[in-house]
């Protein structure tokens, strides 16, 4: 029982989710203080409000709206994927492509048509090379044969 756990743990898949959830916690700590320290005095300056938290709430009826929050929760969804965009998706990518090996080109266009002239130069001579058993024609002893013989008719 504890082998099958062991083999659990250690599986690749269940590795990469954990460090990606210890990174996106990190994460989220760095992507907060850029919020809170930065955009959250930015919006203040311009709301006149100490966050976007507090713009856009209204009262109906006795219930409280705040299209604030809303807003709050898009923008740090947004700053969050644009900064794991830019700073870990791009760089991995670019240093992957940087890294990939190169795959077979493609042929250019003169060697296609060479094997294609090759091709076709194999198959005539395939066809018009009879086995001497298959032909009984008299007087081939050259190797050639007759177009009778070659088209199939034997003498």
């Amino acid at each position: 029982m504890l082998k099958g756990f062991q083999e659990f743990i250690l599986r690749g898949n269940v590795l990469s989710l954990a460090v990606g959830v210890v990174m996106g916690a990190a994460f989220t700590a760095v992507i907060n203080a850029l919020v809170s320290g930065i955009l959250d005095p930015l919006i203040a300056a311009v709301f006149g409000q100490p966050d976007i938290s507090q713009v856009g709430n209204f009262t109906i009826n006795g219930a409280n709206f705040s299209l604030g929050s809303l807003l709050n929760a898009v923008l740090n969804f947004v700053i969050v994927a644009a900064a794991l965009y830019f700073v870990v998706i791009m760089p991995v990518n670019h240093f992957l492509d940087k890294h990939k090996e190169p795959a077979d080109p493609e042929p250019s266009e003169d060697l296609v048509v060479l094997t294609q002239i090759r091709d076709l130069l194999q198959a005539s001579a395939s066809e018009k090379t009879l086995d001497s058993a298959d032909c009984a024609c008299a007087g081939h002893s050259s190797g050639r044969h007759s177009e009778q013989c070659a088209a199939g008719n034997k003498e």
